[in-house]
């Protein structure tokens, strides 16, 4: 049109596809903490950056107790975040901590680290869940570090009633309390009242996902029950959701796809079937606790 001069780009709101939409795995891990896995599972065994997410959620103290003793990990980083109950950290360098409702850990295993993670309450609900996040070939021999996020230390946002814990990523302008993360991660907690609808910009082309903990909702154009894993196509820059007539809560998590190979075995993850020798030799012989 003579006289109007048209912008280069219009930032054009694009809603993500639902690619897939699965229910996790009962099994048990550690020393028989009964679980629910999430991603790695023959269905997905992972989405890059993420190689495995677990729900755990038990008032029966023989489903938890046992605990996860001293293990290994070298090549990535853990995410615990837990809703209910208490449980105690501690690794081979003499670190220890805490974790009770809403805290969140971030743990950076790099080149190597042996830790424990055991509850201290035996009564009442254990509730909570843990991340596994690929680290880059560049980093995975970095060392160990922490983040120890407190509850009150972790934003909460809120939007037309709806509640958004910003653990990593952006919310409503609000920004999450971990950070330096390699993938460039969102790790959102939303609780959304019935009959709302939420817009959750997200970066194009990161993989992003959803799991539903509790109530009901449309995702996209899918209707999703509780305890289900909903998987986006990476091409997008919004997640839309909508709630039902009954409370929803979900974790909402994205990253940088690091498009590298996955060699995997048991607590180690590296990039070849030579790290992962290598690995397990450097732990045989006490090299790893160094």
């Amino acid at each position: 049109v003579r006289g109007c001069v048209l912008p280069k780009y219009i930032n054009m709101q694009v809603f993500r596809v639902v690619r897939s939409i699965i229910k996790p795995v009962p099994t048990s891990d550690g020393a028989g903490v009964k679980l629910f896995r999430v991603i790695g599972t023959p269905r997905i065994d992972n989405l890059d950056p993420f190689l495995m997410l677990d729900e755990f959620k038990s008032e029966k103290p023989d489903d938890f107790l046992q605990g996860f003793p001293d293990h290994p990990h070298r090549g990535f980083e853990t995410v615990s975040y837990l809703l209910q109950g208490s449980w105690e950290h501690r690794d081979h360098k003499g670190n220890h901590g805490i974790l009770g409702p809403g805290s969140v850990q971030w743990m950076t295993a790099g080149r190597g680290i042996v830790h424990s993670e055991m509850p201290l309450d035996s009564k009442g609900l254990s509730w909570g869940f843990q991340l596994w996040v690929n680290l880059p070939a560049a980093l995975k021999m970095c060392p160990p570090r922490y983040q120890d996020i407190a509850p009150e230390s972790i934003p909460e946002v809120f939007h037309d009633n709806i509640a958004v814990r910003v653990i990593a990523g952006e919310a409503f302008g609000t920004k999450g309390a971990v950070t330096g993360i390699s993938v460039d991660p969102t790790f959102l907690d939303i609780r959304m009242p019935p009959n709302k609808k939420l817009v959750q910009p997200v970066p194009d082309n990161y993989n992003f996902f959803c799991y539903v903990y509790e109530g009901n909702g449309y995702f996209g154009k899918d209707e999703v029950p509780n305890r289900t894993l909903v998987v986006y196509e990476p091409k997008g820059n919004a997640i839309e959701v909508v709630s039902k007539d009954s409370p929803l809560r979900f974790l909402m998590i994205g990253g940088r796809p690091l498009n590298e190979p996955i060699a995997k075995y048991g607590p180690f993850v590296m990039n070849t079937k030579e790290e992962i020798i290598q690995a397990i030799h450097d732990f045989q012989s006490g090299k790893l606790q160094q």
